[in-house]
């Protein structure tokens, strides 16, 4: 088990959010469904909890009330090895939500995302700070990471 879970908490969409994430990643499932009781809050019979896993990583999602909304100051990133899979996530994330810079987006439930390819990280840490900077600045000009064009970009 892992010792650490990330829990997000929604008003009253964790069920219509953990389909939407399920859909978007491979190697998906829920673990556990629990749900309110006579005693509380929420209504009896609603889901309370629901324990979920996107490629392995797992979270739990509440039907919290409004209380609470996502910001930016926590993000789920998300490791990409190929373009196709920046532009799979980019548009089922970002499909009724809004695109960031940088590889950012807010998903239709508010919650943020980084769509990270492998590739920017290697040019962000290039030995050759000028590949590096060349990099960095290619990015600042991004929203969805475009890998060919940071490649372009660093001569490469």
């Amino acid at each position: 088990m892992q010792k650490i879970t990330t829990f997000l908490w929604f008003d009253d969409q964790a069920e219509e959010a953990v389909e939407h994430y399920m859909s978007c990643f491979g190697d998906s499932r829920i673990v556990d469904v629990r749900r309110y009781g006579e005693a509380g809050p929420g209504r009896a019979g609603e889901v309370m909890t629901i324990v979920f896993e996107l490629a392995g990583q797992r979270f739990i999602a509440l039907n919290g009330g409004p209380q609470f909304t996502f910001n930016e100051a926590v993000s789920l990133s998300v490791d990409c090895t190929t373009q196709e899979e920046v532009d799979e996530l980019w548009a089922k994330l970002s499909a009724g939500g809004e695109e960031g810079p940088c590889g950012w987006l807010k998903d239709r439930f508010g919650l943020s995302w980084q769509i990270v390819p492998r590739r920017l990280m290697e040019l962000l840490g290039d030995p050759d700070p000028a590949t590096a900077e060349r990099a960095m600045k290619a990015m600042l000009g991004m929203k969805k990471i475009d890998i060919q064009g940071l490649e372009d970009a660093c001569g490469q």
